[in-house]
């Protein structure tokens, strides 16, 4: 089994959900981040005063798929939310050693 992080541009969290749904994907889990890459932060003017904005507001989408889904996973992630500008986003895949559903006691890929 293998964690998919995807570090995503917030309007494009429908299409990712859409499009991981037709894979069979329908849990994930989805967190509100900051954060900067070679995008860095841009400056806003604010009632007249110029300031810095360091970190980006973006979506991290995280999902845990069998370890033969991985590179379908992937291509669906670029297909749904690429856009081919800075600050499209990142990947990142680990492995996953264990996973128990709590309610049900069931364990690894019966969990998932």
């Amino acid at each position: 089994m293998k964690k998919i992080e995807a570090i995503i541009k917030p309007f494009k969290l429908d299409d990712l959900k859409e499009g991981l749904g037709e894979l069979g994907i329908t849990g994930m889990t989805i967190s509100e981040v900051k954060g900067f890459g070679r995008q860095k932060g841009h400056t806003e003017i604010y009632r007249g005063a110029e300031y810095v904005v360091d970190f980006i507001p973006k979506i991290k989408v995280e999902t845990v798929v069998k370890t033969e889904m991985v590179d379908m996973v992937i291509e669906k992630i670029l297909s749904s939310v690429q856009t081919g500008s800075i600050g499209d986003g990142k990947i990142f895949v680990t492995p996953i050693d264990k996973v128990c559903r709590i309610r049900t006691g069931e364990t690894d890929e019966d969990a998932i």
